[in-house]
């Protein structure tokens, strides 16, 4: 069983959870709006992932916009982003799918066959 984090009302979710549903995957479902990640998950996941931290923003999101994220990004630490994102759920990318040993940022069919 995977964990499938999510923002409900994300329509790129929604569709997420369809292809979950239709693909027999079994997950535990977490509201990023209502359980924000924590400094120590995200600092796991991040190992985890393998990615760029900067691949855990939400770009498209209000919150990094009104807050002109992109402009602090380039001049923060490691500490100092995952800090950030812990602040505020809607500032994380979604859907994340954590695995024993894989994290999915985002939904990406193509790569979600392969792994799930």
């Amino acid at each position: 069983m995977v964990k499938f984090i999510c923002y409900p009302k994300c329509t790129t979710c929604q569709k997420a959870k369809k292809w979950l549903d239709d693909n027999s995957v079994e997950y535990e479902l977490r509201d990023i709006k209502l359980d924000n990640p924590s400094l120590k998950e995200l600092e796991h996941w991040y190992k985890l992932s393998g990615q760029p931290l900067k691949k855990f923003y939400n770009t498209s999101g209000l919150l990094y916009k009104s807050m002109a994220i992109k402009d602090k990004l380039p001049s923060m630490s490691d500490e100092e982003m995952l800090k950030l994102l812990a602040s505020d759920g809607m500032l994380v990318k979604r859907p994340l799918v954590i695995g024993d040993d894989f994290v999915l940022i985002g939904f990406k069919e193509a790569e979600w066959k392969c792994l799930l």
